[in-house]
């Protein structure tokens, strides 16, 4: 499970994917963000005939919802990757709303999870979009999640589903069928733990998150 995560990249050192098509003025605005959690507005690729940036909620919001903040309906931020074709709420962004969602690192049981390098990855998630009677628009997202590789099971049962570099088109690529939807289920399998590390956070950092 992915509940906490950070993007401590800097503007430059973001993918150059990100930067392609970016919301006017982010640049400028744009923050390192050393704690993320549910709710919280987030960075996102998605593809609606191209490639673009948008900034989301991290809580996924069904199109049918009556009221979006509604706090008595769920709002999940992390789907199983397992049933994601056979849920209601999911099966729909599982066709044709894929996202990516970037990170530098996440949290798992007082343990910060980063590439060795500490550059950089990509969440694999779903995002979808609720659009009240008036005509506003309201964009929202989870991390898609799997079982844990040799890193993360000590520290958890599921861990987030991580793009590859250089797999970004194709996961969000416009599928025709479920010939090419299928194709994608092997990017749901756990990833490899060679390249990554897990750091003990200091007692402080711990309490610290464990308030939100």
């Amino acid at each position: 499970m992915c509940s906490r995560y950070e993007l401590i990249t800097k503007f430059d050192e973001l993918p150059s994917l990100l930067k392609k098509d970016l919301p006017k003025g982010f640049e400028q605005k744009y923050a390192q963000q050393e704690l993320i959690r549910p709710s919280d507005p987030v960075l996102a690729l998605k593809n609606e005939g191209k490639i673009t940036t948008s900034i989301m909620l991290w809580g996924f919001i069904s199109e049918w919802a009556i009221d979006p903040f509604d706090k008595k309906r769920p709002r999940p931020f992390n789907a199983r990757a397992e049933s994601i074709g056979e849920k209601k709420l999911f099966r729909g962004s599982w066709r044709h709303k894929r996202c990516l969602m970037p990170a530098s690192g996440f949290f798992e049981k007082g343990y910060r999870i980063t590439r060795k390098n500490e550059e950089p990855f990509w969440f694999g998630g779903l995002w979808n979009k609720w659009t009240s009677p008036e005509g506003s628009e309201l964009e929202s997202c989870c991390v898609l999640t799997t079982e844990p590789n040799e890193l993360v099971k000590p520290l958890h049962n599921r861990m987030p589903v991580i793009i590859p570099n250089g797999l970004e088109e194709e996961w969000l690529a416009i599928v025709k069928d479920r010939y090419e939807l299928r194709a994608l289920e092997k990017m749901l399998v756990g990833w490899s733990s060679e390249g990554w590390k897990a750091e003990a956070l200091s007692k402080a950092s711990t309490t610290q998150m464990s308030l939100f």
